[in-house]
């Protein structure tokens, strides 16, 4: 018996005691992840159970993290990648797979750009494997050649550059058969795709090609990996998303039209694979834009350096690929004004005639501030000149509500009605309670134009939410309005308790005011009062505490607390700090340590405000 029939043995006895969360859960818990270990801790401990023939469900469910959440990859990612690795007799890092078809060839053009290399497509699928090419060259700057052959054997030897194959063979084949090509792309017929780095020492690719799937796409859905899995080992699979595209088709029409009523916008949405799948569209459609509406002008993509990491992320890796654009900051938080931020900012941009893109999120993250919104409308859509004296290009407004997805910032009665505005949300916050990562966005009246390039460029990237998502949010984005002002009353009821019992303590939540206006999170920071001789001794024992707090409160209560990274969930509190999970790109200097706790509508108030006067009192706070 050969290593990879060993493991598909062993993979078709584990699938009959798989954990149910491996399939449904979006945010896995942050107390047993290792960033730095992500789908090797997990497999290493796998093998072992597996090896002591030691696998039930309960083992199962007691092994690391294997991403913390699945648009990274996940527990049945990395479970297929194995099996997949096995196969093709490679090490499991050599294997990536993709929800998307394009975007792990995208992510070698991407890199090979960068670096300057040449890169050869070959493919022996009835179609050309890209979509857009004009855009991709045009406008990503990817350079390459593809070719139509009958036969891997065909492909020759390129010692300049990349040599790239993409094909549709079934996945237990091995697909090592011509030593000339360095990346295989594996597509499946309907559920994604893999890439196979056949070079090992190809190193850089691999964080490369993973790097993207981080940043601007997802990992092949638990869902379609499982299904495939099932496939290799002979098993009757669970329903493939295929079979539901009837329904998601009656469907659609649910989800834009709740998307319209939450946001106030008139026009079509767009709905993407996450939240970051589409804000990657969005800001290639405006940098597109850019390019063709003022082809000499410098592009400024002006954002807050503490936002959501993967925003903060994406939007410098775009900078690095598209040569006139830059990133500007913009501070938001700890003091500092968005609209007087902004003014700088922007008036900065006139300075040098660039093109702003500002990107913000509304409340922010993890602070939870709303700004003065006439004051916002008012600064976005001032005139300003240039050192010409010439009228300065004018801001367009990509504003992240995912937090208070709820609020009608696109309709025409709204004080941004003025400025290019286009919003959008993560669909695995209160969208869908955490049941899934879909993400999507929709524009105000002055920004219904700029829609097409979205969609483009989300087409392009492959990136469209599949149809398991487009069913989960048509089941449950109807009922969002009324979860979200359910889990407000809670987390507004925990945030005075707190403030009650210690009222130095800095809460960083919204105002009375701005929730009369519609504007209710269910999510607060909380820094725990500290005395000390210095301000860096006074931050090292906040973070030691804060850090306690979020350890005492899932110890206590491990089923109503988890350490996980979410927000509108259905059930429970989520306890996180920001600057060690959401914001783990972001630069130390702009790392926020604060707690960050969500609640949901079904939460005991009292039986977490209890626990939390313990923790007090056992740390001399009250």
């Amino acid at each position: 018996m050969n290593s990879s029939t060993a493991v598909l043995k062993s993979i078709k006895d584990l699938l009959k005691n798989m954990p149910q969360d491996w399939l449904k859960l979006t945010t896995h818990r942050l107390d047993i992840y290792h960033e730095d270990a992500a789908k090797t801790e997990f497999l290493d401990e796998l093998k072992k159970l597996i090896k002591t023939n030691n696998v039930n469900t309960t083992t199962l469910n007691q092994l690391p993290t294997a991403y913390d959440y699945i648009r990274l990859g996940h527990q049945l990612s990395s479970l297929l990648e194995w099996v997949l690795a096995e196969i093709n007799q490679v090490v499991d890092e050599q294997v990536i797979t993709f929800a998307s078809k394009t975007m792990p060839i995208l992510a070698v053009l991407r890199q090979n750009a960068i670096k300057h290399t040449a890169t050869y497509i070959y493919y022996d699928v009835d179609t050309a494997p890209l979509i857009d090419e004009p855009r991709l060259k045009n406008i990503y700057g990817y350079q390459y050649q593809l070719t139509q052959v009958n036969h891997s054997k065909e492909i020759p030897q390129h010692p300049d550059g990349t040599v790239v194959f993409v094909t549709q063979q079934d996945f237990n084949k091995n697909l090592n058969n011509n030593p000339v090509i360095d990346l295989t792309v594996n597509l499946h017929h309907d559920l994604g795709s893999y890439i196979l780095i056949h070079q090992p020492n190809a190193k850089q690719m691999v964080q490369a090609i993973q790097h993207v799937r981080r940043r601007e796409t997802i990992a092949m859905s638990p869902q379609n990996c499982l299904s495939i899995l099932h496939e290799l080992v002979g098993n009757e699979g669970p329903f493939s998303s295929v079979e539901h595209i009837n329904k998601t088709s009656e469907n659609k029409q649910t989800v834009a039209t709740c998307i319209r009523q939450n946001t106030g916008s008139q026009s079509s949405p767009l709905i993407a694979s996450s939240g970051l799948s589409i804000q990657y569209a969005i800001l290639m459609g405006l940098v597109e834009n850019a390019i063709t509406a003022h082809p000499d002008k410098p592009i400024k993509i002006i954002l807050p350096p503490n936002c959501y990491g993967g925003t903060n992320d994406q939007s410098r890796r775009v900078a690095d690929l598209i040569p006139q654009a830059e990133v500007l900051d913009l501070l938001v938080d700890g003091g500092a004004d968005i609209v007087n931020s902004l003014e700088s900012v922007l008036s900065a941009a006139a300075e040098v005639d660039g093109v702003p893109i500002v990107l913000a999120e509304i409340p922010t993250n993890p602070r939870v501030e709303v700004p003065d919104l006439p004051a916002l409308s008012e600064v976005l859509s001032k005139t300003r000149l240039t050192p010409k004296a010439e009228t300065a290009v004018q801001a367009t407004f990509m504003v992240d509500q995912t937090f208070c997805p709820n609020v009608n910032l696109l309709n025409q009665d709204s004080e941004l009605s003025s400025v290019s505005t286009i919003s959008f949300s993560s669909g695995s916050k209160f969208p869908s309670g955490g049941r899934c990562i879909a993400g999507y966005c929709a524009a105000n009246q002055k920004a219904e134009e700029l829609m097409p390039l979205v969609a483009a460029h989300l087409s392009l990237s492959d990136n469209h939410a599949d149809a398991n998502q487009m069913n989960i949010l048509a089941e449950t984005m109807p009922s969002m309005p009324e979860r979200i002002v359910q889990a407000y009353a809670k987390t507004r009821d925990f945030v005075q308790q707190i403030h009650a019992l210690i009222p130095t303590a800095k809460i960083f939540y919204v105002s009375d005011d701005m929730a009369l206006r519609g504007f209710k999170p269910s999510v607060f920071s909380l820094d725990l009062p500290v005395s000390a001789d210095s301000l860096k001794e006074r931050q090292d024992l906040q973070k030691q505490l804060n850090k306690k707090l979020i350890e005492f409160m899932i110890t206590r209560h491990p089923e109503d607390c988890k350490n996980c990274v979410s927000y509108g969930q259905l059930k429970g509190s989520y306890w996180t700090i920001p600057a060690t999970s959401t914001q783990g790109t972001t630069k130390e200097g702009d790392k926020d340590y604060v707690v960050r706790a969500s609640i949901s509508p079904e939460v005991d108030v009292a039986k977490l405000s209890q626990s939390f006067k313990v923790f007090c009192q056992t740390h001399d706070l009250i």
